[in-house]
C-alpha cells in the first residue's frame, strides 16, 4: 500500500454528544473520497464504522470505529467515537493516538452535555479541534443560535470559517469565507461553485475581518504588516488560522448536514489544513519499565521503534487483532518487539490497515499511521510495544470508575464459572467494567458506566461465549448500629460429661460517631475474667457484628467494653468466652435501641435547563437532598445526596426523563439512619430469608 511519510498524515477523532451524527459524517466522508460507493445509513445497520451485531440492534456506536481516507494528497485516520456516556472509556481510549479533533454538534441542539465532557476531554490531551456544526438540514436549526452556545460555553474561540446558505429544509451549502465562494450542493453530494450571494456578502465580510484579526494575532510580523495597513495574502491568512488551531486558541467552525452530504467536502479541506500532521508530536511523556518517572520520548521515524495499542478486539471469525498508533521508527512484519507492561517479545505477524469492518493487508506501519496486528500472544489495549534496547511505556490511559452496578445470576445453574471467564475475556477489549464476588451480599455484581453498558456486555456475552445470566436488584449493604448505652451479660454453660463448657462476660455498648467503626475495651478489674480469654470475648463480638440482629446486617460504629464476668477453672476455655461474648454482644444490642443504617450516595446529574425541574423532582422522590446547584449556560450541574435503595436503573430514568440528553455519576458518601417505614422492608426481607433457612 501507498506510504504517506507524516507531514501527509492526519489522525482525527469524531467527538460528540449522542445523535449528532458522528457515524453519518464519517460514511460522507469515506464516500466522498471514494472508500465506499454509498453513504451507509445508521437506522440499517449497514455502515462502515458500526459494525457489531449489539451496534446494529441497537442502532448506535458502541465501539470506536477506525477507518481511513485520502483527501488532498494527504492520508486521513478517522476515529468515530460513541458519544452515550456509558461508553466514554472508548473516546478515552482514541485520544492519546490522534492529533486533532472534530467537536460534532447537531444545529438542532446547540451544545449539549455531551458536548462539553468531549471539548473537556480534548482539552486533557491539549489536542486542536474543528467544531462541526451538523443536521443543518433539520427542521430546527439555527445556526445563529448553536454558534452563539458553542462561543459562550465552549470558548470564543469558536469561530466560523463557513456559513450556511439557507438552514432547516432551504439548506443547500455553504459560503466559504477564507475563499469568498459559494458551494451549492444538489442531490447525492455534488455541487457547484458559485459567487457569494448578495444578501450574504456583508455578513462574509465582517467573519471575514474577524478571522483576518485573529490571524493577524499569532504571528508578530503577520501582526506588524497587519498595523501598518498591509493586507495578509491568502497564505498568510490561512497559515495565521492554522496555528491559532494547533496552539489551541482557535477552534474553527464548518457547516454541514452529513445526511444529504452537505458541506462535507469543505469540512474534508479544513482537516487536512487546519489540523497538525504526527510532526506537531515531536515529543510523547514515556516512563521507563520498573520506574514511575516520566519522561521524554522522541516520536518520527528516525526515533526507536515504539507503538501503542489503544483498541484490542476478538471475535471468532476474525481472531485478536490489535489496533496500535506508531509513535517512533516503523513496525514491520517479523519484527520482534518488547511488551515493556509485561516483558514479553512479540513476533509481529500480519499487519493491517483497518477499514471499519475490512482490513488492508500491509508489510509495515511507519511512524504516525496506525494499524493493526493479529494474533499476538499476550498483548492487550493499553500496552506498548518497543525495540527492547530502547524500552518506553506509553502512560496507559486512565479509565472512570463504574457508575452503576446490577447483581448478575446465570440462568443454568453451575455455569457461575463460565460467566466469570466470559467476562473476564470481555475485560480485555473493555476496561470500563467490574465483577466482583460479593461475600458479604452473596451475590456476583456486575459494575459499569450505566445499564446500556451493561446490556452490551451480557448481550456480547452470551453471544462470544454462549453463557446467558439475568440482572437482577442487587441486594442493598445495609448497616446496623445502636443509639444508646446498654449493657448486658452473656453466659455459656454446657455440661455433657466429660469437660464442659464456661464463659461469662458482661458486656458494656455505647454509640460512636457516624464513621467511629468499632473499638473493643478492656476494663476488667481483679481478674475475674483472666486476660487470656479477652481475645476471645473480641472475637465473638466481631463475629456477632457481621450478622447483625435486626436484618442480618453488619453492625458499625459501637464501642464495646468488657467489665465484669466469671470464669471455671476447668471448664473455661477460648471457644466458651468466644461463644458468651457474642450473646451478650447481641443481648446487650437489643437493649441499645439499635436502627438500620443505609449507604447514601453523593449524585451528580448534568442536565440542560429545560429538563432541570424534573430532575429535581424526581431526586427528591427518591429521597435525595438537593446539596446545591450549578450553571454553565444551558446545562446544569445538580448535586445530591440520595440514598442506594431509591437508584436502581436511575440512568434509564434520567435518560427517558431528559430525552437522552442527561448524564450522572455517583459515588458513596456515607451511611445514614433509615426511616421507620423504610427499615421495615429489609427487615422483612432477611425474616424471610430465615424462615427460608429453617
Amino acid at each position: 500500500m501507498k506510504k504517506y511519510g507524516m507531514d501527509r498524515l492526519r489522525n482525527v477523532i469524531l467527538v460528540g454528544h449522542q445523535a449528532s451524527g458522528k457515524t453519518t459524517l464519517a460514511e460522507a466522508i469515506l464516500f466522498n473520497a471514494g472508500v465506499n460507493n454509498r453513504i451507509g445509513r445508521v437506522e440499517d445497520g449497514g455502515t462502515t464504522m458500526d459494525s457489531s451485531p449489539e451496534e446494529i440492534s441497537k442502532v448506535i456506536s458502541i465501539d470506536a470505529g477506525v477507518a481511513f481516507c485520502e483527501i488532498a494528497k494527504t492520508k486521513v485516520n478517522i476515529l468515530d467515537t460513541p458519544g452515550y456516556e456509558d461508553f466514554v472509556g472508548q473516546v478515552l481510549s482514541c485520544l492519546p493516538v490522534v492529533e486533532g479533533g472534530v467537536v460534532v454538534m447537531s444545529a438542532e441542539s446547540g451544545v449539549e452535555v455531551g458536548t462539553v465532557k468531549t471539548w473537556k476531554y480534548l482539552d486533557r490531551y491539549r489536542l486542536p479541534r474543528i467544531v462541526c456544526l451538523n443536521k443543518m438540514d433539520k427542521e430546527h436549526a439555527n445556526f445563529e443560535k448553536a454558534l452563539a452556545d458553542a462561543q459562550n460555553q465552549l470558548g470564543a474561540k469558536v469561530m466560523p470559517i463557513q456559513l450556511p446558505i439557507g438552514q432547516g429544509e432551504s439548506f443547500k451549502g455553504v459560503v466559504d469565507i477564507l475563499k469568498k465562494k459559494a458551494y451549492v450542493y444538489s442531490e447525492g453530494g455534488k455541487f457547484v461553485e458559485e459567487d457569494v450571494p448578495a444578501n450574504m456578502k456583508g455578513a462574509v465580510d465582517e467573519y471575514l475581518q474577524k478571522l483576518v484579526d485573529f490571524a493577524a494575532e499569532t504571528d508578530d510580523s503577520l501582526l506588524e504588516k497587519f498595523l501598518g495597513g498591509a493586507t495578509l495574502s491568502d497564505e498568510e491568512l490561512r497559515k495565521g488560522l492554522a496555528d491559532g488551531c494547533m496552539a489551541g486558541t482557535l477552534a474553527p467552525l464548518c457547516i454541514t448536514s452529513a445526511g444529504k452530504n452537505i458541506g462535507v467536502h469543505q469540512l474534508m479541506d479544513s482537516i487536512v489544513a487546519m489540523l497538525p500532521s504526527p510532526r506537531w508530536r515531536a515529543e510523547i511523556e514515556v516512563r521507563t519499565p520498573g520506574s514511575d518517572a516520566v519522561s521524554k520520548g522522541k516520536t518520527g521515524p528516525d526515533a526507536p521503534p515504539t507503538a501503542f495499542v489503544f483498541k484490542f478486539l476478538s471475535e471468532k471469525n476474525v481472531g485478536d487483532l490489535n489496533y496500535f498508533r506508531v509513535f517512533g521508527g516503523e513496525v514491520g512484519v517479523g519484527k520482534d518487539l518488547l511488551n515493556s507492561n509485561l516483558d514479553t517479545t512479540e513476533r509481529m505477524g500480519q499487519l493491517y490497515f483497518v477499514q471499519g469492518r475490512n482490513r488492508v493487508e500491509t508489510d509495515s506501519v511507519e511512524a504516525g499511521d496506525i494499524g493493526a496486528a493479529v494474533k499476538l500472544k499476550a498483548t492487550r489495549m493499553n500496552q506498548t510495544l518497543c525495540d527492547r534496547a530502547n524500552a518506553v511505556i506509553v502512560p496507559e490511559v486512565t479509565y472512570p470508575e463504574p457508575t452503576l452496578s446490577t447483581a448478575i445470576v446465570a440462568k443454568t445453574k453451575g455455569e457461575e464459572d463460565k460467566v466469570a471467564t466470559g467476562l473476564a475475556k470481555l475485560k480485555e477489549e473493555d476496561p470500563t467494567f467490574k465483577l466482583e464476588l460479593d461475600a458479604e451480599l452473596r451475590q456476583m455484581l456486575l459494575s459499569g458506566q450505566g445499564e446500556l453498558h451493561l446490556d452490551v456486555l451480557l448481550a456480547r456475552l452470551k453471544r462470544k461465549y454462549a453463557v446467558e445470566v439475568e440482572m437482577v436488584q442487587p441486594r442493598i449493604p445495609y448497616r446496623e448500629t445502636i443509639t444508646a448505652k446498654a449493657e448486658a451479660q452473656g453466659k455459656y454453660k454446657k455440661q455433657s460429661g466429660g469437660r464442659g463448657q464456661y464463659g461469662d462476660c458482661w458486656l458494656r455498648l455505647e454509640p460512636l460517631p457516624r464513621g467511629g467503626g468499632f473499638e473493643f475495651v478492656d476494663e476488667v478489674v481483679g481478674g475475674v475474667v483472666p486476660g487470656k480469654y479477652i481475645p476471645a470475648v473480641e472475637k465473638g463480638v466481631r463475629e456477632a457484628m457481621k450478622e447483625g440482629v435486626l436484618a442480618g446486617n453488619t453492625v458499625m460504629d459501637v464501642k464495646v467494653a468488657i467489665y465484669y464476668g466469671s470464669y471455671h477453672a476447668v471448664d473455661s476455655s477460648d471457644n466458651a468466652f468466644k461463644v458468651a461474648g457474642s450473646m451478650g454482644f447481641k443481648a446487650a444490642v437489643l437493649k441499645a435501641k439499635p436502627v438500620i443504617l443505609e449507604p447514601i450516595m453523593n449524585v451528580e446529574v448534568l442536565v440542560p435547563g429545560e429538563f432541570m425541574g424534573d430532575v429535581m423532582g424526581d431526586l427528591s422522590a427518591r429521597r435525595g437532598k438537593i446539596q446545591g446547584m450549578e450553571q454553565e449556560e444551558n446545562i446544569q450541574k445538580i448535586k445530591a445526596q440520595v440514598p442506594l435503595a431509591e437508584l436502581h436503573r436511575y440512568s434509564t430514568s434520567l435518560r427517558s426523563m431528559t430525552q437522552g440528553r442527561g448524564v450522572h455519576h455517583q459515588e458513596f458518601s456515607h451511611y445514614e439512619e433509615v426511616p421507620h417505614e423504610v427499615a421495615q422492608k429489609p427487615m422483612a426481607a432477611a425474616q424471610a430469608a430465615r424462615s427460608e433457612g429453617n
